[in-house]
This record gives C-alpha cells, sequence and structure tokens, in this order.
C-alpha cells in the first residue's frame, strides 16, 4: 500500500484581506499569501481581475471550509467608466471595437441608474470566466470567436454616481454574486449611445469584511521578514516565530457572522467533532435552522443543521 507523503506546510487557519495590487492576478496572490505564512493550504473567495485592484479575501487551511459563504457575501466596488469606446474585453487590456465623440451629461447618467438597480438581466463579458460547451468564454475569445452568452439574473443592491467630468464618471456599486462591473460599464454606454470601458476598478468590500480588515503585501512580508521585505522573492529563511503575520489573520468564524451562531460546552464540541449531534441547550438557543455554527470558548466547531432542538453537524473543524 502507498504511503500519504507529510504534508508541506503549517496548519495555520484563517483569513487574509489582501489589497490586491494592479497587475497581480489572483491565482498569483494566493500563492503568494500562501508562501509568506507556510500554510498548508489556501484558496481565494472570488477571482479578481489582474487590471483591478483591492479586496481579495483568501483562506488559509480550516477557513477554506468557509469559502462559500463569503463568495456569497454582497461586494461593493468603486469604477470609473471612460466614454466614448468600447473594447472587446470591457477594460483597458483589449482593443477598440467601438468609439463615438458624444458624451453624456450628468442629467443623463444620473438618470439611467435605476435601470441599473435591483433584480436585472445581464450578459457576461465575451472575456469572462463563463463556461460555453465545457470551455471557458475567454479561452474561445482569445482564439477570435464570437460566443453567444445568455443573460442571466443579477442584484444590485445600489449604484451611485460618485463623480462626473464629461470624459469619465466614478460609480460606487454594491451587488451579488456573479455580478459583472464590466458589463455594467459596457450596458451604461450602449443606452448612452456614446460607448464606455472601465478604466479604473477596485473592490472595496466583500461582506463580511471591511476596508478595517486589509493587509497589504508589503505589510505581510514586513512581519514575516522581521521589517524586511522578501525583495527578490527567492527563498528567505523562515523566522522560528510567525506570531507577527499570524496576527494579521481575521479569525475563521468571521465568514460564518451570517449564521446562527450557538454556544456548546467542551464536551459537546468534542462530541460534535466526532460527527455526533448534541442537545442544544440555553434559552435563547433557536430550535430549528437550516445552517448554523457551533463555538466553543469562542472557537469554531461546526457547521451544521438544527432540527428540534439538536444541532446536526455537517462540516466539522479541527480545534
Amino acid at each position: 500500500m502507498a504511503r500519504r507523503g507529510k504534508k508541506k506546510g503549517r496548519p495555520v487557519s484563517g483569513w487574509v484581506v489582501l489589497d490586491k495590487p494592479v497587475g497581480m492576478g489572483s491565482t498569483e496572490a494566493v500563492s503568494k499569501i500562501k508562501w509568506l505564512f507556510q500554510a498548508e493550504k489556501a484558496g481565494h473567495a472570488g477571482t479578481l481581475d489582474p487590471l483591478a485592484s483591492g479586496m481579495l479575501p483568501i483562506a488559509l487551511g480550516e477557513a477554506t471550509k468557509t469559502v462559500p459563504y463569503v463568495q456569497d457575501g454582497a461586494k461593493v466596488y468603486r469604477f470609473t467608466v471612460a466614454w466614448g469606446e468600447e473594447r472587446s474585453t470591457d477594460d483597458l487590456e483589449g482593443p477598440v471595437t467601438n468609439n463615438s465623440d458624444r458624451r453624456p451629461a450628468e442629467a443623463e447618467v444620473r438618470a439611467l441608474l435605476p435601470k441599473y438597480t435591483g433584480v436585472i438581466m445581464q450578459t457576461p463579458p465575451q472575456f469572462s470566466a463563463i463556461k460555453i460547451a465545457g470551455e471557458r468564454a475567454y479561452d474561445l475569445a482569445r482564439d477570435g470567436e464570437t460566443v453567444d452568452i445568455p443573460a442571466r439574473e443579477i442584484e444590485i443592491g445600489r449604484l451611485d454616481l460618485v463623480e462626473h467630468s464629461g470624459e469619465r464618471s466614478v460609480f460606487e456599486v454594491e451587488c451579488g454574486k456573479g455580478t459583472y462591473v464590466r458589463s455594467l460599464a459596457r450596458d451604461m454606454g450602449r443606452d448612452l449611445g456614446c460607448f464606455g470601458h472601465i478604466a479604473e476598478l477596485r473592490r472595496v468590500e466583500v461582506e463580511p469584511f471591511t476596508a478595517d480588515d486589509f493587509v497589504t503585501v508589503a505589510e505581510l512580508e514586513a512581519a514575516r521578514f522581521g521589517g524586511k521585505t522578501d525583495e527578490g522573492g527567492g527563498e528567505a529563511e523562515a523566522p522560528v516565530d510567525f506570531s507577527a503575520i499570524d496576527a494579521l489573520l481575521v479569525d475563521t468564524a468571521v465568514a460564518l457572522d451570517c449564521l446562527p451562531q450557538v454556544a456548546v460546552s467542551d464536551d459537546a464540541a468534542t462530541k460534535i467533532r466526532l460527527g455526533n449531534p448534541v442537545i442544544i441547550r440555553g434559552r435563547d438557543a433557536p430550535v430549528e435552522a437550516e445552517e448554523a455554527c457551533a463555538t466553543a470558548r469562542g472557537k469554531l466547531v461546526a457547521i451544521g443543521a438544527i432540527e428540534q432542538g439538536m444541532f446536526k453537524p455537517k462540516r466539522v473543524f479541527v480545534g
């Protein structure tokens, strides 16, 4: 029988709420963070394009089990639309496909906002990760194919005009999962009869995280190497003490703030981690819940369902 290889890295868990710089891809960012923390495993909660900056929540260790809850959370973007040109990628990266000398007045832009608020139908960009007949749309687009991507339902909580100069408009949008901000720029430009594309894009919030949770690559490097950044990107000698960089992690349980919280005893936590249901005690304890999380001494124990006053674990966390 083949022997399992020893896991590489530390069993560190928590969220890194990275302020991703322009030019860095999401996969590259995850690899960088995983290396800095010497973590066993890591993953992100929603791709952010290389040309975009801002919040990229990266889960380490046990926090990877909570990624779906962050992916489903509301997101806030601040973005700049340059009017007068539509591009193949709907941002600065692609060539111009349509242009116009017309520029919208501020009143026209404001009058358009209600059309893009609430539940709307949106067609994703040609250059997107949507799968068409098993292939990514951006792969087909790079091969010169124009693909028919069906429109889908998305939800826009709010869309505000922050600044307007005639040539450009700055917006802030709060939106749900699956929204393409690039499509918003494209569609607004078409409606205004002047075309448009994203010139700048920054993600400022991903629920439940806020800008207060932001940490930069430079701050992480400084904590990892005792004030010295990893300038060469090489194999610097790992410190014995990871306490400084670990202090920059956001607790895994924060990702589950959207769920009912149930405090259990140490004995009950042990039973839950073994996959056993336990009786939920306490006057304020919920009797029924499709999803809830159990904690012991403030530490996450499991995600599960509550049925008839019993907590039934579905996914447990290492204590």
